[in-house]
């Protein structure tokens, strides 16, 4: 049955809301939404509010004239009264107006909905006005958006052009930029960026540059980058504090390196600078959570109760992610119920551990509910939803209802990032379609998303049980390929 389907995944995928004229609210179809290029262009050609009538003087008190008195003879009045010019000028500042609203609140909408590359466009379509002046926040947000976009070198092209703009780099700007590089894992780019803030005076890294830095070198696992860090840090007298505590505690849980974590929660619990909060209670419970050991991570959340530390939203929904996950679906239901009575209120979050904990089993039905609930309680889904009922309709063999999803992912203007692409090539890959696996490849690098180990594992696994040692090879070598154009 699976191989006679034949999966539009790839067509659902192409109506995507860049692509498809925008309904306004009075029902009427709008040929280019309001993030579109063509709608820029459009708001330049708006003509002036001056009519193409024949233009009605209108005077103001005291600059009527007299019956039978020549202009001439009214002191300060020439031959040619400047109300026209006037006019002509104020319509012009109006325009020019009008165009900074219009394309300022597209690149917004651009950097809002993630859209990185519109963005650029928009950007540079801006950069080319007249009355453009380089704002620091603009580039903040670009950097920080083409950061989480797995642009790192982008990133660094347009740091370039705003230094050659003559804006005057600062301690945050530089900060965004090495954080794109560690968000990429490009962390030889990200201690060159360190090195060049250290010979800048007015440049000098803080305690946000090294806990970004050592999030990263936690995450690669090289702690021995770690301690070199808090040396320097030390030696600059730049004191860690609560959110540097936290990420080195959670590298060593998700590590399991728990005597080193027990070692620096000790420390933060006799630190006067860096004292455990909700967020260090977070993270303990995630690691064990996550590893499955629900007693262990029962037993430190009453130990951070004890500490004083109340619960949070999130931290109940990491509770209801740990049980769902073990199919504990008893306490998770009681933890939900517990958030009811305490009055702490569901969240996306909340919901999508509960779809994800069906969808792992393939439990179409309880899923379903859950996404209804989720809608009824006027929650908006995000991109994590809608991988999760991608998964768990692929599990329970429902292809046709993995269409619908990403039909509905596309009406809700859903972000399509990588995650989002590999659980559509991975549902691919569970129907035996290949070719519309590869037609979704195509398409997810076609929207600049790029395909990480999850992608290459589906797409390998896919064609090794077909056989396909080809295809296998051609993955491998595009694989080879991204890596070498990442680490240029």
């Amino acid at each position: 049955m699976a191989s006679s389907m034949s999966l539009s995944f790839s067509s659902c995928l192409l109506s995507s809301p860049l692509l498809r004229p925008e309904t306004t609210p009075n029902n009427k179809t709008n040929p280019h939404p309001p993030n579109s290029i063509p709608a820029l262009a459009a708001a330049a050609a708006v003509p002036s509010s001056i009519s193409d009538k024949k233009k009605q003087r209108h005077w103001k008190q005291g600059e009527y004239p007299v019956p039978g008195l020549s202009n001439d003879l009214i002191p300060g009045s020439s031959k040619k009264p400047p109300l026209r010019n006037l006019k002509k000028k104020l319509d012009r500042k109006n325009n020019a107006k009008a165009w900074v609203c219009t394309v300022t609140e597209t690149l917004s909408d651009c950097i809002l909905k993630k859209q990185w590359l519109q963005a650029l466009q928009v950007f540079e379509m801006l950069r080319e006005q007249p009355f453009y002046q380089p704002k620091e926040g603009t580039y903040m947000k670009l950097l920080v958006l083409l950061g989480k976009s797995g642009q790192p070198h982008r990133a660094r092209q347009l740091f370039d052009e705003m230094l050659e703009e003559g804006c005057d780099p600062t301690p945050e700007l530089y900060t965004a930029l090495l954080a794109a590089y560690c968000r990429n894992n490009l962390l030889d780019d990200a201690f060159s960026t360190l090195n060049q803030m250290k010979n800048l005076p007015c440049c000098q890294p803080d305690v946000f540059t090294y806990s970004t830095l050592i999030k990263a070198c936690v995450d690669a696992l090289r702690f021995d980058l770690v301690e070199s860090l808090y040396q320097e840090m030390d030696e600059r007298l730049i004191t860690p504090n609560t959110v540097t505590q936290n990420i080195v505690l959670s590298g060593y849980g998700k590590a399991g390196e728990f005597e080193q974590m027990e070692k620096v929660l000790s420390g933060m619990l006799e630190s006067s600078g860096s004292k455990p909060d909700v967020w260090t209670m977070n993270i303990i419970l995630s690691v064990f959570g996550n590893k499955g050991q629900i007693d262990m991570m029962e037993r430190w959340y009453e130990k951070f109760r004890d500490f004083g530390i109340e619960p949070e939203t999130r931290t109940f929904n990491i509770l209801i992610g740990a049980y769902g996950k073990k199919r504990m679906y008893d306490k998770m239901s009681s933890v939900m119920e517990y958030m009811r009575k305490l009055q702490y209120p569901w969240t996306t979050s909340t919901l999508n551990n509960v779809i994800e904990a069906f969808a792992d089993v393939g439990d179409a039905k309880h899923m379903e509910y859950a996404f209804d609930q989720m809608r009824g309680e006027g929650m908006r889904a995000d991109t994590k939803t809608f991988c999760c009922l991608i998964n768990g309709y692929a599990n329970a063999g429902l292809f046709h209802k993995v269409i619908s999803s990403v039909q509905l992912a596309a009406k809700f203007e859903i972000p399509e990032n990588t995650s989002f692409f590999n659980a559509v090539i991975s549902a691919c890959a569970k129907a035996e379609d290949l070719m519309e696996m590869e037609r979704v490849f195509k398409r997810m690098r076609d929207k600049q998303c790029q395909p990480n180990a999850m992608t290459f594992s589906s797409m390998v696994e896919a064609y090794r049980k077909k056989g396909m040692n080809d295809k296998i090879y051609d993955l491998e070598q595009l694989k080879q390929e991204l890596l070498d154009n990442g680490s240029e």
